[in-house]
């Protein structure tokens, strides 16, 4: 009796999937586990595993299907063998024929002997009209290349049609949901980065040897928005119809970019973590969402997000909130600036490696008192990063 492929679970609120491919063909054998077909919901994607070693015989949900956790997709059959490819027949040699002579289209026949010659040493033999005289064929009309059929699915003027993703989908809903419901407003202020690159300078390499990972600016930046959201509580908030849930937790969903669009894995317990844990945690969800490896879990929950436009070479932004989140904390690219620094009571001129941040927080809950504040503490603590050390 055949044996069920059945669409697996798919992580918190997440009820049904679309069939993104098969990655084997009824008649083909599988093994127990082996990936026979691969999920796309709206956060992640999802392999589908054969329960059984067989072949497979049948598919009922082919690409572009949308399937409920727990529904059949195909069937396989236990302990089956594929059948081996028929050998095809060897064909006796056909007894040679004479080539026939070339026929001359009408065009090329009244064309010039200079255009007929040209049309030999091209071994072409156009059958239309040219765009001579009397639908005699040119020179350019031999030489110059005819324009590309449209390909299918396309319309005139080269515009395709594509159909937009799951998670482009939910992308876009989400992004109007936030510009609808959340009382949006950014604050912006700059850092002075030099203290952080010079730590990088001078231990990037013992780090990356002692903890094996790279020594980056997420690790920092983390480890500061945690500290400032313990003291400005309520951009860690949530409005839950009439009232406001303040949480007591730091899990920082971090913007990664991915073939597929934008997720936000969830660095959780930021506040009890080290920067070395920090970047590990970093580098392994983006690592993972290249290559599609992330869970559902790892999704949903944040408290709090940050985005860095700054790899994409992003000088200034505004980013948007991640619904029902009320703060956002944008990184930009890092730029040599001019700028006033004091030093032993006396102001100089320098030139610094400064980063321009941006804070979109929900002004229903978020007061613009707090939202400068919090900008504020984060500025301080990367500007001054022995603070993370002395915890002050």
């Amino acid at each position: 009796m055949p044996t069920p492929i059945k669409a697996p679970a798919m992580g918190e609120s997440i009820a049904e999937a679309t069939v993104a491919k098969w990655l084997k063909q009824v008649g083909e054998a599988v093994a127990a586990d082996e990936v026979v077909a691969e999920l796309e919901t709206d956060k992640v994607n999802l392999e589908v595993t054969a329960p059984v070693a067989g072949v497979l015989a049948s598919i009922t949900a082919p690409k572009g299907a949308t399937v409920k956790v727990g529904q059949p997709m195909g069937e396989i059959t236990e302990g089956a063998v594929a059948a081996a490819p028929a050998a095809a027949p060897v064909a006796a040699p056909a007894p040679a024929q004479p080539s026939p002579a070339p026929v001359v289209s009408a065009h090329l026949a009244r064309s010039g002997p200079a255009v007929q010659k040209l049309a030999a040493e091209m071994g072409v033999n156009p059958a239309g009209p040219g765009t001579g005289k009397d639908g005699r064929l040119t020179k350019a009309d031999l030489t110059t290349p005819a324009p590309a059929a449209a390909t299918q699915g396309a319309v005139a003027g080269g515009t395709e049609r594509v159909p937009m993703s799951r998670i482009r989908k939910t992308i876009a809903s989400r992004l109007k949901q936030a510009q609808n419901s959340a009382a949006m407003l950014t604050t912006y202020n700059e850092v002075d980065l030099a203290r952080i690159t010079e730590l990088r300078k001078n231990y990037k390499d013992v780090f990356e040897k002692k903890h094996g990972v790279k020594l980056g600016y997420m690790g920092f930046f983390t480890k500061a928005v945690a500290a400032a959201l313990a003291e400005f509580p309520a951009l860690n908030a949530e409005i839950d119809g009439e009232d406001i849930l303040y949480k007591k937790h730091y899990d920082i969903g971090i913007a990664v970019s991915s073939d597929r669009g934008l997720v936000v894995p969830v660095l959780r317990g930021v506040g009890g973590m080290d920067i070395p844990d920090i970047e590990r945690g970093v580098a392994d969800f983006g690592k993972r969402a290249r290559e599609g490896g992330l869970k559902p879990d790892e999704l949903s929950g944040a408290t709090f997000s940050i985005t860095n436009g700054g790899v994409f070479g992003s000088m200034l932004s505004m980013p948007i909130l991640n619904y029902p989140q009320v703060g956002i904390l944008g990184m930009h690219a890092i730029k040599d600036r001019a700028v006033v620094v004091e030093e032993n009571g006396e102001k100089r001129i320098a030139i610094r490696p400064v980063m321009y941040v941006a804070l979109t927080y929900d002004h229903r809950i978020v007061d613009g008192r707090e939202a400068v504040g919090f900008l504020v503490k984060v500025k301080e603590l990367l500007e001054e990063p022995s603070r993370f050390v002395l915890g002050v």
